[in-house]
């Protein structure tokens, strides 16, 4: 039997959870292992993870006692739930309360949960900057992550709060990248006018993910944001423009303009990156890059990035 503690991810064959199970494996000679958390263990990314090394098991945030065996023998906990599965705050709140409650019941000694800033905390009831959506939210998906934060902190969960940034792989899978235009010419639309917007390689999230349990007891009770940098979008465009081999120019919409695209979730980011924006300084500030590569020394910059994945990015 290995003396290693065990680190159990949520998600682990997903975006930000894949980068800490590929960090723990990497690390041989590290004081974890890790537990791999998946609904489907014969699916070929599961397979690929145990193939690695990783202990792969069922588990499904839809299921509480799921978690619990998933969770059971485990030191550390990597907590995370999927908005974009299904567009539903209240799921995603009770995907994350089941989260908490796995580890509450199960003693796990140092969870991170990855969350973000409840924006209605920033605006007033009267402020009519952005619409309020679903009659409670601004930002549905971080509003309701938010949420949770009081849950692990009621339960008594050891806790990390982990706020992420904008993935740069929004880029290749989520339909974020330039796009041409009638005269050919390809444009990045974002709503944010001339303000700077972390965002961070999902790779890094792991690893810095990482970083955060290697550092012991250290981050327990914090609230930890990390970002790879702090960039805007004409900074952005100019980086592409030298990575693809293209003219990419930066197309600062309105975020009035963005919510009307009428894409799901058109109204959600559209408040999202409003919100980015009108408060840049707090929203920056809460993912200083210093912390971010001593959490992660490996910490990529935005052009590495593209050196390495902006063939991948569709040139619609």
């Amino acid at each position: 039997m290995s003396d290693k503690k065990i680190i159990a991810v949520a998600g682990a064959t997903g975006a930000q959870a894949s980068g800490l199970v590929h960090s723990i494996l990497k690390d041989k000679n590290g004081p974890y292992s890790v537990r791999a958390l998946t609904r489907d263990p014969s699916s070929a990314k599961a397979r690929a993870l145990a193939d690695a090394g990783a202990e792969v098991v069922a588990a499904n945030v839809d299921d509480e006692e799921s978690l619990k065996r998933a969770f059971d023998g485990a030191y550390g906990a990597y907590c995370v739930t999927f908005y974009w599965e299904h567009y539903s705050p209240d799921l995603e709140i009770q995907h994350g309360t089941a989260l908490a409650s796995a580890c509450k019941a199960t003693g796990v000694q140092h969870a991170i949960w990855s969350t973000f800033e409840d924006v209605r905390q920033y605006l007033a009831d009267h402020d009519r900057r952005m619409p309020l959506l679903m009659d409670r939210f601004r930002v549905p998906h971080f509003d309701a992550k938010a949420e949770v934060d009081a849950v692990f902190r009621d339960l008594g969960v050891p806790t990390t709060f982990y706020l992420t940034s904008f993935y740069w792989e929004n880029f290749i899978f989520f339909g974020s990248g330039p796009k041409k235009g009638p005269d050919g010419t390809y444009a990045l639309t974002l709503p944010i006018g001339d303000k700077k917007m972390p965002s961070i390689a999902v790779e890094d999230l792991g690893k810095a993910a990482y970083g955060i349990f290697k550092a012991g007891k250290s981050y327990i009770g914090q609230t930890v944001g990390v970002a790879g940098e702090h960039l805007t979008g004409a900074q952005m465009a100019a980086s592409m423009t030298k990575a693809l081999g293209v003219p990419v120019a930066y197309n600062a919409v309105l975020p009035d303009h963005y919510r009307s695209f009428g894409f799901p979730g058109a109204d959600d980011l559209g408040n999202m990156f409003q919100f980015k924006a009108d408060f840049e300084e707090e929203y920056c500030g809460h993912r200083p890059i210093a912390l971010s590569k001593r959490l992660n020394p490996e910490l990529q910059t935005f052009d590495q990035w593209l050196a390495k994945n902006g063939k991948q990015i569709p040139l619609e």
